[in-house]
């Protein structure tokens, strides 16, 4: 058992946990730490899939988005002040870019929100994260799944009478929605990523 002494002090988190502005002042915290009901949440390493999953998409959404829309990835988004979680690809009004610096987004910024599900997140994001992007009024969710080295997305969209998101379909080699705007996706493209 190692000496408390030499951990890093944010690993001890303040009685009523971190804030989402804390985040960008806690020094030495790794690489894409999300905060998830106060508490700092570590990424394991990316899976092959993961990395491929979000490069198909990332870059099927940039070949259509229109010009008021921007496509992030790996960019956190505040939902509150004790989450900020960071998901995997994002779309943002263009306004929401405000400086090169910028560390987060706003959550009322994000047209859409996706996240790929990995084996040690998928409980935060097949049921925790949908919620919080719910509640914070993110308009369009998917989930995208790894169904044998193919992309499964499930999308989703939030029922303004009750705050939740609701199914509006599984894409599985093809990802044809309408909205949040026209997006035609050849999900059978990952391999040649």
């Amino acid at each position: 058992m190692s000496d408390s002494s030499e951990l890093p002090g944010w690993v001890f988190p303040p009685l009523k946990g971190y804030t989402a502005t804390d985040l960008d002042h806690i020094p030495d915290l790794p690489a894409h730490t999300e905060l998830i009901d106060g508490s700092l949440v570590f990424v394991s390493p990316q899976t092959s899939f993961h990395a491929r999953a979000v490069d198909l998409l990332t870059q099927g959404l940039r070949g259509v988005i229109p010009r008021e829309l921007r496509v992030r990835r790996e960019m956190s988004l505040v939902l509150d002040s004790r989450q900020r979680p960071e998901p995997d690809v994002s779309v943002i009004r263009a306004e929401a870019e405000r400086e090169d610096e910028q560390t987060a987004y706003q959550a009322a910024d994000a047209v859409l929100v996706v996240e790929v599900v990995s084996p040690e997140s998928e409980v935060r994001d097949r049921k925790r994260k949908p919620v919080l992007y719910a509640e914070a009024g993110v308009p369009h969710f998917w989930r995208v799944e790894n169904q044998k080295g193919r992309p499964a997305v499930y999308v989703y969209e939030i029922d303004p009478g009750t705050s939740a998101y609701f199914l509006t379909g599984i894409h599985h080699d093809r990802l044809k929605v309408s909205l949040p705007f026209e997006i035609d996706i050849d999900l059978t493209e990952i391999d040649r990523f």
